[in-house]
């Protein structure tokens, strides 16, 4: 993930770039060509909502908030391939999403048309719903409503079950990442069916299309629902004040589909009728608040008895539940006065399908309405078609322009970028570019007429969609991307929060495939691995800037070293885990570090070689052995398990072994066992704390930079053990433990066992009436 420049780098930015920095040191330590670069996600409108309040233009602004973020970076020492530096503000790279939005558009992939939005008043721009809390504006607070206004879209839903199937590509994302983008994507398989509406001469409201997963509470129905903005609803406000009063209300109440979900329900009759396809009976139109013009037709087909939202609204106003559906089993229960029975059973009380259970229903009830001409079998997705457009000043400007002869006309290449004047004063009345005539005024490119240039921005999602292809050819001028993109991609391994797990990274699994089908990449994913990293949280909450509980590093960097700080971040926590941030942690991050310092420093190098011809004591085996063992588990905690803290805490357990053992070290072997443990402390901590390990490895007798030098490898031989401890029990309790040969006989370790000080006083009172071995791990003396 790159960084938004709103203001500072804080303590959450630091670990999420932590931990890819340290994956990608390792990985070069591997012997691997790694790219790592940085690059800023600059548009939006925090910096709008910034330029505003401190009376700077945003361009001012962003570009200041970069330059500092890149110095605290650079203070951090990340291993950032700085030349392929990218913002996404700058019109080299804007110009190629404007290239691209053009080609998509000649593709009929983009379509404009009038939308219900989530309209934030006080910040003037369209919400998503994700970004509704409470039905209020997740920035400004205040209340959002709904309105229609013209929108610009993408088609991913004509992507949708590829972005659907692919999922099982992606072995390296976490599951939940994978479930929550599936939801997400939400297909379903059901009945699209028509109600007619009674009396209405209007041709085009004379149908109610509805869309079902469950065909088999057709006979269920009671009522239709409609969303309060609904064609029919609207006509029938005319002559109804009450529908009118119910209409306005609707228009600022919570938008967000997850709250709607839970929302208590709310509606009111029409006055009109709907005929029952089947049974031609005449039912009560509804408008309620649960339905939405943005999901399917806008109408619902109502049946309390099998849906509890359903069973709700119809207890509040009185409507009939009538029971269709019956449990295939005697231990299901269907008490309709308590709840609704939503599961799948057997039909009853719906004539000629009475008897069948949920896919004979399913079957039977699309084959009447299809013969019929009154419905069809359907695949439907919750996934929605992508809007792009917002009103606001401060993104990429739309590459459209609208004229009265020719309508939509996209921006011809050679005329592009459409570059976003930057020397502006905002005020709070919304976007600028639509008062700017030397922006909007210009002649159509087909027909030469005077036009209007698009005043909409690109939604920022459209920036942070592609960012991670163009840093593989950052100095390409001539086109998008380039064959280099082929070369690195796809990104082997993404790092970001879990907040980003279904927006922005579906978004760029279907940017990514527009990219494939338009022939600029060749592969089918943009990222195949993903790590969701947890968040930093200061005294119980998320650290933000927007709650200004933000802890800036470069203080930290001052007292303590940027290697400190880097360390605490990778040791306080798992990285999928949430950190408590933790001042007494920092400082204890660097006592270690200094004790390692003082370890090495202290320590007369000497050059390593080949150990297969020494006679080590068992106290030198033992060091040895505990080094690769180290080396072992910290290789597998950085490449497989990506537990950095336990790979930091098994090098300190190493560093506390050479401690001890280099109490009574004399000689020359001791010395060399002592260097190879170090060297490999110093090499498996490099990753985390470079500058530190950079230092020290020279300490060691390296001219070398410890980022050039290899990861240290297991020698195999040092991990064979030729003892065993022994545990000796006697009845089951243990008494006393003895090292032994590994390959003892069972007489001798009975006998020594039996001769144990220890055991001898448990026994010498007794009988022995049976002595139980396990080979390599303990003898269980039973005595009575």
């Amino acid at each position: 993930m790159f960084p938004y420049p709103s203001g500072h780098l804080h303590m959450g930015h630091v670990r999420n770039y932590s931990i890819g920095d340290t994956m990608a040191r390792f990985q070069r330590m591997l012997g691997k060509n790694v790219l790592q670069p940085m690059g800023w996600d600059a548009f939006g409108l925090p910096a709008e909502n910034a330029a505003i309040q401190n009376k700077v233009a945003p361009a001012k602004w962003t570009y200041g908030n970069i330059n500092y973020m890149r110095e605290q970076l650079q203070r951090l020492g990340y291993a950032y391939d700085w030349s392929r530096e990218i913002a996404t503000c700058h019109p080299d790279y804007y110009r190629w999403e404007q290239w691209f939005f053009t080609r998509l558009f000649e593709k009929g992939l983009v379509y404009k048309k009038e939308a219900e939005v989530n309209w934030d008043p006080v910040d003037q721009t369209v919400l998503a719903n994700e970004q509704v809390i409470d039905g209020r504006g997740w920035r400004s607070g205040a209340l959002v409503e709904r309105r229609k206004i013209p929108q610009w879209f993408i088609k991913i839903t004509d992507f949708a079950q590829e972005l659907l199937d692919d999922l099982e590509k992606l072995d390296g994302w976490p599951e939940k990442v994978r479930t929550m983008q599936s939801n997400w994507i939400g297909r379903s398989e059901g009945v699209e069916l028509d109600f007619e509406v009674a009396n209405e001469n209007d041709a085009s409201l004379q149908t109610l299309s509805v869309y079902t997963t469950r065909p088999d509470t057709l006979l269920g129905v009671t009522y239709l629902a409609l969303a309060a903005q609904h064609p029919l609803a609207l006509k029938a406000a005319e002559s109804n004040p009450a529908l009118v009063k119910f209409i306005e209300q609707q228009n600022n109440i919570k938008v967000a589909e997850a709250e709607m979900a839970t929302m208590e329900k709310a509606g009111i009759d029409t006055g009109l009728k709907a005929l029952h396809p089947i049974t031609q009976q005449q039912l009560p139109i509804y408008l309620a608040n649960f339905v939405l013009m943005s999901y399917g037709s806008g109408a619902v087909m109502a049946v309390p008895a099998h849906d509890q939202r359903d069973w709700e609204f119809a207890k509040k106003y009185g409507l009939a539940i009538a029971q269709v559906i019956k449990p295939e089993s005697e231990d299901e229960i269907c008490d309709l006065e308590q709840q609704a029975f939503v599961s799948k059973g057997i039909l009853i009380n719906s004539g000629e399908f009475d008897g069948l259970n949920f896919n004979q229903a399913f079957e039977a009830i699309a084959k009447y309405l299809g013969e019929r001409g009154k419905g069809s079998k359907k695949v439907n997705f919750r996934l929605r078609d992508w809007g792009v457009s917002r009103q606001r000043y401060w993104g990429s400007p739309i590459p459209i322009i609208n004229c009265e002869a020719c309508g939509a006309v996209p921006v011809p290449d050679a005329d592009l970028p459409v570059r976003l004047p930057e020397d502006i004063d905002l005020d709070e009345s919304g976007s600028p570019l639509g008062k700017l005539a030397e922006f909007y005024k210009v002649n159509c490119p087909k027909c030469g007429a005077a036009a209007t240039r698009e005043t909409d921005t690109f939604d920022t999602f459209m920036e942070s969609s592609w960012y991670y292809a163009r840093y593989a050819c950052r100095d390409q001028t001539n086109a998008m991307l380039d064959e280099r993109a082929d070369y690195w991609l796809p990104v082997d391994q993404y790092i970001g929060g879990i907040e980003h797990a279904i927006l922005h990274l579906l978004y760029a699994r279907f940017f990514h495939k527009l990219m494939r089908n338009e022939g600029l990449v060749n592969s089918d994913e943009p990222f195949t691995h993903l790590l969701t990293q947890g968040m930093v949280l200061k005294d119980g909450s998320k650290m933000s800037k927007s709650k200004g509980n933000t802890v800036d590093p470069l203080p930290l960097i001052e007292k303590y070293g940027a290697d400190t700080v880097r360390m605490f971040t990778m040791f306080a926590s798992p990285p999928d885990q949430s950190l408590e941030w933790s001042d007494s942690g920092v400082e204890g991050s660097f006592r270690f570090l200094k004790r390692l310092w003082k370890i090495v420093s202290s320590h007369e190098p000497l050059a390593l070689g080949d150990f297969s011809g020494l006679s080590l004591s068992a106290e030198q085996t033992q060091l040895r052995r505990k080094t690769h063992q180290t080396i072992q588990k910290v290789s597998d905690d950085y490449a497989r398990r990506h537990t950095f803290n336990t790979a930091i805490a098994a090098t300190m357990e190493l560093l506390n072994a050479v401690s001890r053992f280099a109490d009574s070290e004399q000689g020359e072997t001791d010395k060399l066992i002592i260097q190879e443990a170090l060297e490999a402390s110093i090499l498996m901590l490099a990753p985390i704390v470079p500058h530190f390990s950079h230092v020290l490895w020279q300490y060691l007798g390296h001219a070398e930079a410890v980022i050039d030098a290899p990861w240290p490898q297991v020698d195999e031989s040092a991990l064979k053990e030729s003892t065993a401890l022994i545990v000796l029990q006697v009845n089951g309790k243990v008494r006393a433990k003895i090292e032994v040969a590994k390959d003892i006989d069972k007489a001798t370790l009975e006998r020594l066992a039996q001769e144990h000080e220890s055991i001898k006083k448990f026994t010498e009172n007794g009988t022995v009436r049976k002595i139980i071995i396990v080979p390599g791990r303990l003898v269980n003396i039973v005595v009575s």
